[in-house]
């Protein structure tokens, strides 16, 4: 597998906050850190000048291996600018030599069937457009307190659609789901993986206080591996006949954080990928 990094393992959560790590001090940590791939983040935290972004990049011996956007494809009025938000990622994305755009949900729980009907025909049109205009791939991300979070949600969704998945090992782990059995089932769907693990003790913690994600990544849902699930052995198992273009960028959710905080970690997390089988 290629094997990579985010913002997120940086405590970086929008475009423009103060208190993040300077992107410059990310790039400079994530090469430190020992990794070769790096996902853009929130869109506009990295230059999202191709010529600056490819500079600054290569500088450090990185490459670029997606961009991520947020979408609400249910809702009719979000559609074009929805559609114009995954179109400047894909650009981007597209000049600097990457291959995905990471589709996340967001703005609502549930979907009633229309809605669902909505979503599911937007996210295969607009995977169709980001393939024929820039050349990149959308992969579609289940994320907690979303309407694509359970086992059940994330089959239905591969059901009903043509996307691929990307397999955040985490949010399936927050959402009860098997992520091994996912794999199992849909090896041909598994377009691109987020590495992250989820403390069992917290999740339940945060489910019977009725939490909200930010709430829990407050609390510490997000260890440092080995800490929490799923096993990162088992994965890189599991994960080995799918082929060696796999992306598995690790996403440890660390917002809010100290500066000082995410480099140490993910020197840690490295090694200990490697001792797993993620060689990248």
């Amino acid at each position: 597998m290629h094997i990579g990094s985010a913002p997120d393992s940086w405590g970086v959560w929008f475009a423009n906050d103060p208190g993040q790590v300077p992107w410059p001090r990310f790039l400079d940590e994530m090469a430190l850190a020992g990794y070769e791939w790096v996902e853009l983040g929130p869109y506009g935290y990295l230059p999202t000048d191709p010529s600056q972004l490819s500079d600054e990049v290569a500088a450090r011996g990185l490459k670029v291996a997606g961009g991520t956007v947020p979408g609400a494809l249910h809702r009719p009025e979000h559609g074009a600018a929805d559609v114009e938000a995954a179109s400047n990622v894909a650009k981007l994305a597209n000049a600097v030599g990457a291959k995905f755009v990471v589709f996340l949900p967001h703005g609502a729980r549930q979907l009633d069937p229309d809605a669902w009907c909505r979503m599911v025909a937007g996210v295969d049109e607009l995977g169709k457009l980001l393939r024929q205009e820039y050349g990149v791939e959308l992969v579609f991300h289940p994320h907690a307190n979303t309407y694509v979070e359970t086992q059940a949600q994330i089959e239905r969704l591969l059901a009903d659609s043509a996307v691929q998945l990307c397999l955040d090992t985490g949010h399936v782990a927050y959402g009860r789901g098997d992520n091994l059995a996912l794999i199992a089932k849909y090896p041909e769907r598994i377009g691109y993986v987020h590495l992250k693990q989820i403390d069992p003790l917290v999740l339940d913690q945060v489910q019977a206080e009725g939490l909200d994600f930010a709430q829990a990544v407050q609390r510490g849902v997000c260890p440092e591996p080995p800490a929490g699930v799923p096993s990162f052995e088992a994965l890189a198992k599991a994960l080995h006949p799918l082929g060696d273009d796999l992306f598995g960028i690790v996403e440890q959710d660390l917002y809010p954080c100290a500066p000082d905080v995410p480099l140490p970690i993910a020197q840690r997390t490295r090694a200990y990928l490697r001792r797993c089988g993620f060689e990248g």
